[in-house]
């Protein structure tokens, strides 16, 4: 996990170093000795390389630096700031998507071939085709300007305001949900310890929720850690559309002023959270199917 975030922090800092033009976007009304004393102030003026063992020394002490685009703020205050609404939005969407996506792919397995599976089916398709900057602009515009029932954006009205984008960003984990669970139960509903289950009474709800759905789980397991960590660090398009404060809006903007250290801290935090969910994942296993622990000991 250093090693991979290591590489990761390299990349980013000489890509970044790399970008065209400068965080100076006004540059042309500078003069030179203007433009040296911004160098100086920023170690800009500095080798390439002192520059990248200096930042590395300022991480080590969780110093991202100060932001070139918002009056020398510190970036960990900056973010600080906005990763709040973002993880709001990410969890409730993952949380939403990944329960109703569960339900739809458990009853497409249990009506297999027939119309129920083939709508949940088809649901799952139409959710992972369309692009959820496009769900967000069709919720805009039925709830909030032709029904007026919530409002179009903005992040002043509490839960509410987090209604519309959360529904935009559960698309995607309820179509993944909804095709992998659907996949593996038809797999699962099959086994002989489910044709077991049926022979002694069970209910078919009951096979499906207590017998077939924790062996079905793994895979969808391996697709909602990283989809988590995407959502929870803010989607770039769907939070400029809604007009959210959070991690997203801003790095859109640093990218457009080249704010190089609020765009390496965002790419260092996302990174962190994603290497510690896969960690995470690789234990939900063993907690999940006693399977993977007894292959583990083996």
């Amino acid at each position: 996990m250093a090693f991979t975030l290591f590489i990761i922090i390299t990349a980013t800092f000489f890509l970044m170093n790399f970008l065209p033009g400068t965080p100076f976007n006004n540059q042309d009304r500078l003069s030179a000795a203007q433009l040296e004393m911004l160098n100086s102030k920023y170690g800009f003026d500095q080798p390439l390389f002192q520059r990248y063992v200096n930042y590395l020394k300022n991480i080590l002490h969780g110093d991202f630096g100060i932001s070139l685009q918002f009056s020398d703020q510190k970036i960990t205050t900056l973010l600080r700031q906005r990763l709040g609404p973002s993880v709001q939005l990410g969890i409730q969407a993952v949380v939403f998507g990944t329960v109703l996506g569960v339900i739809l792919g458990i009853i497409a397995a249990m009506h297999q071939n027939r119309f129920l599976d083939v709508f949940c089916s088809l649901f799952a398709i139409t959710g992972r085709s369309v692009p959820n900057f496009v769900v967000a602009v069709l919720l805009q515009l039925l709830f909030a300007i032709t029904l007026k029932w919530l409002p179009i954006g903005l992040w002043n009205e509490g839960f509410r305001s987090t209604i519309l984008p959360t529904l935009a960003l559960s698309i995607s984990p309820m179509a993944e949900s909804c095709r992998f669970i659907r996949t593996e139960m038809v797999e699962v509903l099959s086994s002989d310890y489910i044709e077991l289950a049926r022979a002694k009474g069970m209910s078919e709800i009951r096979i499906a929720f207590s017998h077939g759905l924790r062996n079905a789980l793994i895979p969808l397991i391996t697709v909602l850690g990283p989809m988590t960590v995407s959502l929870m660090t803010g989607s770039l398009v769907v939070e400029n559309i809604f007009a959210v404060p959070g991690i997203g809006e801003q790095f859109t903007k640093s990218i457009l002023s080249n704010d190089y250290y609020t765009i390496m801290a965002v790419t260092i935090l996302f990174s962190a959270l994603l290497v510690a969910v896969i960690f995470l994942t690789d234990i939900l296993y063993q907690l999940i199917d006693p399977r993977v622990r007894v292959e583990a000991s083996a």
